[in-house]
């Protein structure tokens, strides 16, 4: 890649012995146990932070749980010594970097030349793809590039004018290149506010997805290059480049196949992507059905038809906040109904109404209870609409909390642990957030979520940014030879099908494309959740049909075998026992040696 592209020097570290890249010598046990400590809580090293996030993310992603097979039926957390290069990069037209890694297996396959590029899910840090891409190209001899796509773990801490660094230690702003720095553009008067790249970083980094992955696989034949330059150079023409992403990098991977103009994209493959294209109705935008989750779904959940469904119910009790939802809706006009169980009828009917499927409104319900919609409205909004940290729409703003619930300064502890444990957008790792004017105190977060709705039909300055920034997401038509494969679950309660692989499947076949796509029953989009209890009962997990993508089109690229894998597998509930591969459907065993 140009190296005028990067904004801070390479570093590059060795992972042998006790750490590896796949698990940093944790091993499933070390990934499934309590956080890895640090020797001082408030300045740990490079090496521990690393493995944190690494352990971390495996968490926040895989179905680690007891029934949930992993590493046994299908996965690998096998020991994969290598080395790794990270840099910050950034796109010319940008105000903040996005932070780039590439990892490099000792028995790379120089052969086979193969790099997986992929991009975080949700807005986590760049460790945030490392089970979804990494176990089944690292094994494979298969180098893995990672972009965190404009967003991450990075905050930055007005009070204390500090952010993190390359390496993942906190910095003062000015002493060293940051992740993040809002030094520039903004002052401790908004203090004991955090500031968070992805809402505040001044760009609309989902408008940008695509290019950052793009240069991150340019990224990643930089550093091949590095790696062995014996057998360089490693270019687009003699190294096969799989772009593979989850949730928001399976959007990610599909906006770079759209503005992929020098085909350096070998095949794509996208899991439950966050998707919308030109062409969709005005509901297909996820900023735009996420709100719209965030308003009805409390209230429609309170129905009885709901009550033996995971997390719809608190110790048998419907909770308190989704029980008063429907009131205010009535009060705003937005239901028509007065008496509780009709208001739930009636919310439960315009999801429907409006494209939600019974099946994404069940599953739902996690997002809902976890207060997913808010955080996630809020993050994006702010995005889309190149908010300050101290004039996010809506009012809301992330801070810590005293023991009164008053926003306070974090210490040094807290902040040094936010780029290993955060998971990119707050609430979480000790960050809250908070509401600008609360209203209705029995339904507190009501007010600012009517906010962010009324910015879809307002006509001022900041309503306007915000529909031509989510206008600047919509994905482009791929080239017509490039392979493709969408992977869905018919259950996701969080980025539904019907919103998202749907109709983009439907546009790309429209335009002649000719996309392999499996819609899958029993599955949703957290495999994390799975391992709660009563919730994997009902679903399987997406990862192993992602790997088995991986191994077709790894067949297809390097030994030429046709890309002809079936019919869209046939797929069983898991019910209380070990998922196994009769629950999977699977023909083989969606895993490498």
């Amino acid at each position: 890649m140009p190296i005028d592209s990067l904004v801070s020097p390479v570093r590059s570290t060795e992972h042998r012995g006790n750490d590896d890249l796949l698990s940093a010598g944790l091993g499933l046990s070390g990934l499934r146990g309590a956080p890895v400590p640090f020797a001082d809580p408030s300045a740990p090293t490079p090496e521990e932070l690393r493995r944190r996030a690494i352990q971390s993310n495996w968490k926040g992603i895989a179905d680690l749980g007891p029934l949930g097979a992993y590493g046994e039926l299908y996965g690998s957390v096998a020991h994969v010594p290598g080395r790794e290069y990270q840099a910050f990069a950034k796109l010319p037209h940008a105000r903040s970097p996005h932070r780039v890694l590439l990892q490099v297996p000792d028995h790379f396959d120089l052969q086979a030349r193969c790099l997986v590029v992929t991009a975080s899910s949700g807005s986590r840090g760049i460790y945030g793809a490392i089970a979804v891409a990494a176990p089944c190209a690292l094994p494979r001899g298969c180098a893995v590039a990672y972009t965190d796509k404009g967003a991450g773990t990075g905050y930055f801490d007005v009070a204390s004018a500090t952010g993190t660094t390359l390496e993942g230690p906190r910095a003062s702003a000015g002493s060293a290149a940051l992740e993040f720095d809002l030094d520039a553009y903004t002052s401790k008067n908004y203090a004991p506010l955090i500031a968070v790249k992805h809402a505040h970083s001044g760009d609309n980094p989902e408008g940008d997805w695509g290019r950052h992955v793009l240069q991150a696989a340019q990224f990643g034949l930089a550093m091949l290059d590095r790696a062995f330059p014996q057998s360089a150079p490693f270019t687009p023409q003699n190294t096969r480049i799989i772009a593979l992403g989850l949730s928001n990098g399976g959007g990610a991977v599909l906006q770079a196949a759209g503005v992929d103009d020098d085909n350096i994209l070998s095949s794509v493959i996208a899991l439950a992507p966050n998707v919308h294209t030109p062409n969709d109705d005005p509901n297909s935008p996820a900023s735009d059905y996420t709100l719209e989750g965030a308003l009805l779904l409390p209230c429609a959940l309170t129905g009885a038809r709901f009550a033996q469904v995971p997390f719809a119910r608190v110790q048998g009790n419907v909770p308190p906040a989704w029980a008063v939802r429907g009131a205010g809706l009535k009060q705003h006009g937005l239901i028509g109904a007065t008496e509780s169980s009709a208001q739930a009828a009636e919310a439960f009917e315009r999801l429907r109404a409006d494209g939600w499927t019974d099946a994404a409104i069940e599953t739902a319900a996690t997002s809902t209870a976890f207060d997913a919609w808010r955080a996630i409205a809020a993050t994006y909004a702010s995005a889309y609409t190149r908010a300050s940290v101290g004039a996010m729409p809506g009012g809301y703003r992330f801070t810590l909390h005293d023991a009164a619930g008053a926003p306070r300064a974090a210490t040094a502890v807290e902040r040094a642990a936010w780029w290993s444990d955060a998971g990119g957008i707050p609430p979480g790792a000790g960050v809250f957030l908070d509401e600008g004017e609360a209203g209705d105190s029995t339904d507190p977060t009501l007010n600012g979520l009517l906010q962010l709705r009324a910015l879809w039909s307002g006509n001022n300055v900041q309503a306007t940014t915000l529909r031509e920034s989510v206008r600047a997401t919509a994905a482009r038509l791929p080239r017509k030879d490039l392979p493709l494969w969408v992977i869905h679950g018919l259950g996701d309660g969080l980025l539904p099908i019907s919103f998202t692989s749907d109709p983009y499947v439907a546009w790309l076949r429209d335009a002649g494309r000719t996309p392999i796509y499996w819609p899958l029953a029993h599955a949703q989009h957290f495999d994390a959740f799975l391992a709660l209890p009563g919730f994997g009962d009902r679903y399987v997990p997406l990862l192993p049909y992602g790997y088995a993508a991986f191994e077709h089109m790894f067949a297809h690229l390097v030994h030429g075998a046709a890309l002809n894998p079936g019919g869209v597998p046939d797929v069983t509930m898991r019910g209380a026992a070990t998922v196994n591969a009769t629950h999977l459907g699977l023909a083989q065993r969606a895993s490498v040696a």
